[in-house]
This record gives C-alpha cells, structure tokens and sequence, in this order.
C-alpha cells in the first residue's frame, strides 16, 4: 500500500519540478498576475470557469478574492461561474456547451479578465466563453493541461502543465491559483506582506 503512496507524492514533486524549471511558466504567471491588476485598478471584473475539479478551482480562486485570502481586507470584484440555476437553465435551454458562454456575455465588460481553466485545453463550454470573452475585448488567462489544446492559441495568457494525469495537472493550478492571489494582494495590500 505505502508505494502506490510514496509514488504519488514522488509523481506530484516530478510535476512541479519540471514546470517550475520552464521559464516559460514563470514568466507567464508573472503576466496573468499583471492582467489580472490591470483589470482591477481599471475597476474591472475577474470572471473564472472550469468543469468539475476546474470548476472548484475557479470558485476556489473567487471566493478568495471576495472574502478572505491571508488578512483582512476588502472584497476583490470577481465572479465564478458555478450558479446551478443558470447552468441547468442555459444547459437545458441551449445545450451544456454554452453554460459559461452566456455568463460572459451577460456580465462580461471590455477591460474585464476571465480565468478559463481546462486540463485538457478542450473543454467545448470554455472554449466559447473565451470565444465571448474575445469578442468583448476582455483579457484572457488559461490554465492548462497537458498540451493546452485548442486554449493555448485562444488566451493571452496560457499556463500550461504538461502533464498527461488530470489530477497531477490540478495539484499544480490550485498552487497556481493561490500565487495569483497572492500577486494580487501583495500590489493592492502591500501591508499584509510587509
């Protein structure tokens, strides 16, 4: 029992090592915690989607930003796409494929950011919010899975883990997420980090 164990947290470390020494990741999560920022202090919106553990990671990254991170502040204007109403509405009305698409297009504004996460890349219903959101002029960041899929060519910002197992690709964006986070505040709450 303990190898399959060991081999798993020898896999995660593996993961994470091999994305860590591309620069290339560094440097983009560098431009997704810049997008991110200049959305907010043009008093823009962060809207996040994704489907399944994607999905709690998106409203992961939301309530976060809306509540509490490390310290006590104000609220980070951001929205997550995870309302059960409107999914079982929209998936029923116009097919599962267009459950996020028209969230965008119901809130999304010019200047806004939206945060599509996807381990394969082609999640159909991520694809046409980021399709919405590229007509909007608002900004994309895409976290990624094994080779980005269709995604990596449609965001501004594609973090991708190349990995071919969906939960070592998680593992990674959830520490992903939780470093924008942190990005964000140390710009905004520079006091919480002095």
């Amino acid at each position: 029992m303990q190898n399959y164990i060991q081999d798993s947290l020898t896999q995660a470390q593996e993961t994470l090592n091999t994305f860590i020494n591309d620069q290339k990741n560094i440097d983009h999560i560098e431009s997704a915690v810049k997008t991110f920022l200049g959305t907010l202090k043009l008093d823009g919106r962060i809207m996040a989607c994704g489907n399944g553990g994607s999905m709690c990671d998106s409203m992961h990254f939301v309530e976060e930003l809306t509540g509490r991170y490390r310290k006590d502040r104000d609220p980070i204007c951001a929205i997550n796409m995870g309302d059960p109403s409107h999914i079982t509405c929209v998936a029923n009305d116009y097919g599962y494929d267009y459950i996020f698409s028209r969230h965008v297009q119901a809130w999304g504004r010019e200047g806004d950011t939206l945060l599509a996460i996807s381990t394969s890349g082609n999640s159909e219903n991520v694809i046409k919010a980021v399709e919405v959101a590229r007509q909007k002029k608002m900004k994309v960041v895409g976290l990624l899975g094994k080779t980005g899929g269709k995604l990596k060519d449609m965001v501004d910002v594609p973090i991708i883990v190349d990995s071919p197992i969906t939960d070592r690709i998680q593992e990674i964006h959830i520490k992903l997420i939780h470093i924008f986070i942190e990005g964000i505040e140390r710009e905004l709450y520079p006091e919480h980090y002095a």
